[in-house]
């Protein structure tokens, strides 16, 4: 059993920058691939960004690469997003989630443990 929990977010002002955390329960930290998810009002939950468990290979969603940076820290069973050049299309609740394996990474249903999110709103 894997508990999540995100922080970090806010509001924040066009091209301002900001940094999710996602602090997990649970000694096997590391055996997780992590992503962040988010969702806006209205729309279903998107892709943003997956790490594997060593940290050695990401992946992006188009709409953030070059903007947005996946990262983690096994030894503090932490996993990070950093946010730059925010964008107001960037709004919605931002959640975090862990599964084993990597496959079919872009698609929620595909993790097993969720946080319970965290709000970013970018002002234009």
């Amino acid at each position: 059993q894997v508990q999540l929990v995100e922080s970090g977010g806010g509001l924040v002002q066009a091209g301002d920058s900001l940094r999710l955390s996602c602090a997990a329960s649970g000694r096997t930290f590391s055996s997780y691939a992590m992503a962040w998810f988010r969702q806006a009002p209205g729309k279903e939950r998107e892709f943003v960004a997956v790490i594997t468990g060593s940290g050695s290979v990401t992946y992006y969603a188009d709409s953030v690469k070059a903007r947005f940076t996946i990262s983690r820290d096994n030894a503090k069973s932490t996993m990070y997003l950093q946010m730059n050049s925010l964008k107001p299309e960037d709004t919605a609740d931002y959640y975090c989630a862990a599964r084993r394996g990597v496959g079919r990474y872009r698609e929620p249903q595909a993790y097993d443990y969720w946080g319970q999110g965290t709000q970013v709103t970018v002002s234009s």
